[in-house]
């Protein structure tokens, strides 16, 4: 068997394939930004054809980089931005529209008669989601009802819907030439169109939305033993590689953690954070604001669920530093500016760019910066930025804890900004709990690779690759009970200042 599996990684900002050995150590890795498209207030779309294209550019930089080819990876997994929605022809196979981001926001009026007329009770009880501009059924019926020819393309079968991974894996597998149109269920539980309990599309939601079952991809295991479909000898692999691994990239980080019994979570800090608790397979159902998800199903064995709490922005809002204020000229500079200062100053700052997600679900709600007086500097608000990341962290931890009974021992963290020294000390602190970085932090394209590999028997079982897992870093926690109650009460007060920002039919 060859020695390495690849790990196609497209995220919200940027895409990255990655390779990995059997001790799950990166061997290679190349990344690329794309462009973020912001036409108006509240909207966020991506190019599906430049997102494809530096897919093939991320491919062929790795290999070259490694001095590998197709031949030494035994399978290749793939793991996406999830809800963002593509519509495409699959004839000619161009996009109908751009991609619509998961952080858009003008299907708002959408999700709200959803939630006016009573189906949203239904949506929460199948799809385990609210109503909410977050998930890709909303998107789908935008395009349909405002992308001239789309609805008729739809009905005879033309225009076809995908996540990312479905876009990527229809064009790694030959695209207009036999590309294979799938979804797995954790990217299809994203949809506001799957039933939790059969993993299949359902009737009912499509017809809330108005969306035609012929649109949507076959629904098949996360970790699929009967591969998907292999690489193309003309693609970016430049040979046939079986493509046996797909998951949402929330879900990749939780099997990159090895978070594969119930009661273990993680936090994955990216563009948003994203924290999943395994549930096994008893699927919960939230009271609290959170999600309920499919966390992996692999091959034949039963799906196993998750709580997952889901942050709009986080890491973006480090990035708004940069790019908007400009008070940074990069991401790392956040630490070293938010440190010249020992607290936050009185300064909250909730960035509710997009309303807020977990657990409040307020798409009325804007950002705000609150608490300021002239005694207060740019390292002020840089600091009540990292906090933000933290105190949203805990918003969705006490929530989980309300649906779960479940009181976190520690909490595996992974993503960009753990990097971050600082922010993770003060999600210690915050939390009151350990906070733990594993040796790789890319978990997200390791569990990608993780579903690839043990469907091929590259890895044989959960076990094995629990073996791989190792500790870099541990941070405890300083602050004592009342300072971090008063931080929070602050914090809970400055979120209650951005509802009702925007009025939303």
């Amino acid at each position: 068997m060859a020695d390495f599996v690849g790990a196609l990684d497209q995220g919200t900002t940027s895409t990255r394939f990655m390779i990995f050995d059997h001790g799950g150590n990166e061997i290679a890795r190349h990344q690329l930004e794309h462009e973020q498209i912001l036409p108006r207030a509240g909207w966020v779309e991506h190019d599906p054809t430049e997102i494809w294209e530096r897919t093939r550019a991320v491919i062929q930089s790795t290999l070259n980089r490694a001095n590998l080819s197709h031949g030494d990876l035994a399978a290749l997994g793939i793991t996406n931005q999830r809800e963002t929605t593509v519509v495409w022809n699959r004839r000619t196979g161009r996009p109908y529209y751009n991609a619509i981001v998961w952080q858009d926001t003008r299907t708002d009026r959408i999700a709200s008669a959803l939630e006016r007329d009573g189906r949203g009770e239904t949506i929460r009880h199948r799809a385990g989601l609210p109503p909410a501009t977050y998930f890709s059924g909303g998107k789908i019926q935008w395009i349909l009802e405002n992308v001239d020819g789309v609805r008729e393309a739809a009905e005879n079968g033309e225009a076809v819907f995908g996540n990312i991974d479905t876009w990527l894996l229809w064009n790694l597998t030959g695209g207009t030439d036999g590309g294979v149109h799938v979804t797995d269920p954790t990217n299809a539980s994203r949809t506001m169109l799957m039933d939790l309990e059969t993993l299949d599309w359902d009737d009912q939601l499509l017809s809330f939305f108005g969306v035609p079952r012929a649109m949507l991809p076959e629904i098949r295991p996360s970790s699929s033993p009967d591969p998907y479909g292999v690489t193309r000898a003309d693609g970016p692999l430049g040979g046939e590689v079986p493509l046996t691994g797909d998951l949402g990239d929330q879900q990749a980080a939780t099997v990159g953690q090895v978070c594969f019994s119930p009661g273990e979570a993680k936090n994955t800090y990216g563009t948003g954070n994203f924290l999943l608790l395994n549930t096994g397979q008893d699927l919960v159902r939230s009271k609290a604001g959170m999600l309920t998800t499919v966390c992996y199903k692999l091959g034949d064995a039963a799906p196993v669920y998750a709580l997952e709490g889901s942050i709009a922005v986080t890491g973006s809002a480090v990035q708004w530093l940069r790019d908007q204020l400009g008070i940074i000229s990069g991401a790392a500079q956040s630490e070293a500016l938010a440190a010249q200062v020992e607290d936050n100053g009185g300064v909250y700052f909730v960035p509710a760019f997009s309303g807020l997600f977990a657990p409040y679900w307020r798409s009325d709600a804007r950002g705000a910066i609150v608490g300021l007086s002239r005694f207060n500097t740019n390292a002020h608000v840089a600091r009540a930025t990292l906090e933000a990341i933290c105190y949203q962290s805990r918003d969705v931890v006490e929530a989980m804890r309300e649906d779960s009974g479940v009181s976190l021992d520690v909490l595996k963290v992974d993503g960009g900004v753990t990097a971050n020294e600082l922010c993770m000390q003060m999600q210690a602190d915050i939390l009151g709990v350990p906070v733990s970085r594993p040796v790789v932090a890319e978990t997200t394209a390791l569990g990608a690779a993780y579903a690839a590999g043990l469907a091929v028997g590259f890895w044989n079982s959960t076990d094995e690759l629990r073996q791989n897992w190792n500790e870099d870093k541990r941070w405890t926690p300083t602050w004592d009970e009342a300072q971090r109650e008063s931080g929070y009460a602050g914090w809970r007060k400055a979120v209650e200042r951005t509802f009702g920002w925007v009025d939303v039919e």
